[in-house]
């Protein structure tokens, strides 16, 4: 591997990284939001 080859796979890998833990930030909002609205639907308020 040359001096490019690493930047460029380690960008690659910093990139999924980032994209992986937006994906888990958002997934545990719609959850959230989700059992919010199950609750107020059901009677309960917060």
């Amino acid at each position: 591997m040359t001096a490019t080859n690493e930047k460029s796979s380690f960008g690659k890998k910093l990139g999924w990284l980032v994209l992986i833990w937006a994906a888990s930030i958002t997934s545990l909002a719609v959850v959230s939001l989700l059992i919010k609205l199950i609750m107020n639907t059901v009677g309960f308020s917060s």
